[in-house]
């Protein structure tokens, strides 16, 4: 009853039910009676309804009816439970008046109580120092509370000296850069390290806090301080895992021990973010990534799931070097504990996409590096969540693997996830999976770029879902097809699900029926005329049927319902909004357009890619092709000239024959018979070379009788000559040598008469190997 009353007179008092001046003298006074209850729990009830209607009373009300008792209530003789009220009371109520009224009127009374002889008064007066410092203002801050909060720090009690630290933290921005570094600082680096060592109790609140000290007093940090702070936070992370605190490694701690380092740890998970930012997330492979890989595979899964919890907020502040924790998101993953996934799930969908568009790293290759692990993972983690009885995780991981598209590639959706999808829609159990799957099921379809992938999977869908053996298929198949009319435009639905849609009007279930004719004022509004006039008049023609020939009772009720809103479609909807579904529609369409030109540019993009590789082949084997023609050319030139021996016989003879010729024997003359034949190209022509092989008046005869006979003749290469240039330059006999006796040469040859066929052969044949020989050693 007690309860109830408080409870009621707060409510009179917040809803302006009754006069402000009728709360004042009648009901203001209930509540100030009922604070001295001797029951605890009815004099804090009464005690709650107080505070709350300060924030209501008027300045002079309080002053007169709460202010002039509070003095006597806040002396030692009380009891503890009203010194306790008073300090409750003296924080709410200093920050209604002005600062000097603060100043002389209450902190007599707080500077009393915080020197209180019971230690849980002290504490509870620490705690509202925030609202007095706040009450008097900056000015008065550093002279009247700093002196109380840092002689409460250091007092005897540990609750009292948790309360002085949660109050300087939360105070940290009403004292200046020059008390941070002389006063606070030293404060606290004193209370976090007598804590450490024989204060675990106050250890979790120490690390609750520890993100929001860091960032309070960074500014005022020296290099020293802040790498001091970090390294305090790292001992933190993994306290009870490792040598600290004075316990070997493997020490079997108590259990109540072990839960509070376990929590201590917790606490650091949840200060993960903050400490990044504190330590620069630049530095945070050097600095934070070992700690971070500790609290992810922490043995407590409350740790792992607080890291879960916030993953998302370190992969935005890691930015570019987001690659860092790839290996640590694939752990989250494949975690033994279904908290954890489902911790990760709620912000799973910025994770990914943050995960892989800014993965760049140091490689290009960082994101393509990311996919492979990260695929087996999520597929994972999906069979994890289907085999537990928690459907809804299962509902949620579903969910949001409709991003999927924006993370991986469409050939890995197609491959790891699409059939799966399927098996869930036909399989499973839980409608809302079932109807979530679906859902991701269209999504992947929505931004397959794929031609032959988005025709197999709709083939798929008609073929499973819209003509299941399973009544139950087609009802998903209905589903599917009501998210596919919120996902894609009209004329796609129109073209691929209605008119499966609408043969289930011949479906032997009636569930299927009668969930059909709910479907067909939908189904109307796709149909867009006079286009799909033809649509129109097949749905028309399955009402009429259903309206003919339809039994079951419940059907035939929907039916007459549905005929009435199709008649009421088009008069009854606003213009405004059929305006803003056909923009909607519009845009739709040209997303599916725009999703269809960039998969063409893909298709002409990779067809151009294989034929300029197809081509580069080409050119590649041809190369190797002319090498080896090149190298059978060689092969034919070293063996005439291996046949030079014999033909040199063969020319000695025949030089003997000329001279019988001549009737003035001549002298021969002496040349260097070292020099060697050497041809001259210029350009693609063949150029005139210069014979140089030592030559006498006879040989001088001989060549020129042979270049005449050559000149005479017609020679036909052979098909390999083609391939052979130099060969065909060194054929050419219209070389001539300059020589004294040219003249002579040529008055013998005259005389001389051409001999038979065979014998010119054989001197064709001698001189094309002469000639032969002397390009070889020109080449050499």
């Amino acid at each position: 009853m007690q309860l109830a009353a408080a409870g009621s007179f707060l409510t009179l008092l917040q809803d302006d039910i009754v006069l402000i001046q009728t709360h004042t003298h009648s009901i203001l006074q209930i509540v100030l009676l009922n604070l001295d209850h001797r029951d605890t729990v009815v004099s804090n009830a009464w005690l709650e309804t107080l505070l709350s209607a300060i924030d209501a009373l008027p300045k002079e009300t309080i002053r007169q009816e709460i202010l002039s008792p509070l003095v006597s209530k806040a002396q030692l003789s009380q009891s503890l439970q009203a010194r306790l009220a008073s300090c409750r009371i003296l924080g709410k109520v200093a920050c209604k008046f002005e600062s000097p009224i603060v100043k002389k009127d209450l902190l007599p009374l707080v500077r009393s109580l915080c020197q209180d002889v019971e230690y849980e008064v002290r504490s509870c007066m620490c705690r509202q120092l925030e609202n007095i410092a706040r009450g008097i203002g900056l000015d008065h801050t550093k002279a009247a509370v700093l002196p109380e909060l840092v002689e409460l720090a250091r007092d005897e009690g540990s609750t009292v000296r948790l309360a002085a630290f949660d109050t300087i933290i939360n105070l940290l921005e009403m004292f200046d850069s020059d008390d941070r570094t002389r006063v606070i600082f030293p404060l606290v680096k004193t209370f976090c390290e007598k804590c450490f060592k024989a204060d675990e109790a106050v250890l979790a609140s120490l690390s609750f806090q520890y993100g929001k000290l860091c960032h309070g007093l960074s500014a005022s940090f020296t290099e020293e301080q802040h790498l001091w702070f970090l390294e305090f936070y790292k001992k933190l992370c993994v306290l009870g895992l490792q040598h600290e605190n004075g316990h070997s490694d493997n020490q079997v701690y108590p259990l109540e021990l072990e839960s509070k380092y376990a929590l201590v740890r917790r606490n650091c998970a949840y200060n993960f973010p903050a400490m990044v930012l504190f330590a620069d997330p630049n530095h945070f492979l050097t600095e934070l990534y070992p700690t971070f890989s500790s609290l992810c595979h922490d043995p407590e899964i409350t740790v792992r799931r607080t890291m879960a919890e916030g993953f998302h907020e370190i992969v935005k502040l890691l930015g570019p070097n987001v690659h860092f924790i790839h290996k640590e998101l694939v752990v989250l993953l494949q975690d033994d504990s279904l908290e954890v996934l489902d911790a990760l799930l709620s912000h799973l969908q910025e994770t990914l996409e943050l995960a892989t568009s800014r993965g760049e790293g140091p490689g290009p290759e960082s994101k393509q590096l990311i996919v492979p692990e990260l695929v087996p993972a999520l597929a994972a983690a999906e069979q994890k969540a289907a085999l537990s009885l928690r459907w809804r995780v299962h509902e949620r991981l579903l969910q949001r693997y409709a991003c999927l598209p924006r993370v991986v590639s469409a050939d890995q959706i197609y491959f790891r996830f699409l059939q799966r999808m399927f098996a869930i829609v036909t399989t499973n159990n839980v409608l809302p999976v079932q109807r979530e799957a679906a859902r991701t099921l269209c999504m992947f379809l929505r931004y397959n770029r794929k031609q032959e992938q988005r025709q197999e999977i709709i083939g798929k869908v008609l073929q499973e879902l819209a003509q299941g053996r399973s009544y139950w298929n087609r009802l998903r198949y209905l589903d599917l097809c009501e998210i596919a009319m919120e996902l894609f435009s009209k004329a796609y639905f129109c073209k691929y699900f209605l008119i499966q849609a609408l043969e289930l009007v011949n479906d032997p279930v009636a569930n299927v029926r009668y969930k059909l004719c709910h479907m067909l004022p939908r189904l109307r509004s796709t149909i867009r005329l006079p286009a799909d006039k033809h649509l129109l008049q097949q749905l028309e023609f399955c009402v009429r049927k259903l309206l003919c020939r339809e039994k079951d009772k419940d059907v035939v009720a929907t039916v007459r319902k549905t005929v009435l809103e199709l008649d009421k479609m088009d008069i009854t909807e606003p213009y405004h909004k059929r305006h803003e579904r056909d923009l909607l529609d519009q845009k739709k369409e040209k997303e599916e357009t725009l999703l269809l030109e960039m998969e063409q540019l893909e298709r002409q993009q990779s067809e151009a890619k294989l034929t300029s590789e197809k081509h580069t082949e080409k050119k590649r084997r041809d190369s190797k092709t002319g090498l080896s023609g090149t190298k059978g050319l060689s092969g034919s030139t070293s063996g005439a000239t291996l046949s030079t021996s014999s033909g040199k016989e063969l020319r000695k003879a025949k030089l003997a024959r000329s001279r019988s010729l001549s009737s003035h024997p001549t002298t021969p003359k002496m040349a260097n018979p070292d020099k060697t034949l050497k041809v001259k190209d210029s350009g693609s022509c063949p150029g005139k070379g210069k014979n140089l092989l030592p030559m006498n008046a006879d040989e001088a005869l001989r060549s020129h009788h042979f270049s005449v006979a050559a000149a005479s003749s017609v020679l036909s290469p052979t098909p390999s000559a083609s391939s052979m240039p130099v060969l065909i330059r060194s054929n050419t006999p219209n070389t001539l040598v300059d020589h004294p006796h040219q003249h002579r040469s040529s008055t013998l040859d005259h005389r001389t008469t051409n001999g038979s066929k065979d014998t010119q052969s054989r001197k064709l044949s001698i001189q094309r190997k002469s000639n032969s020989f002397g390009m070889q050693s020109g080449r050499e």
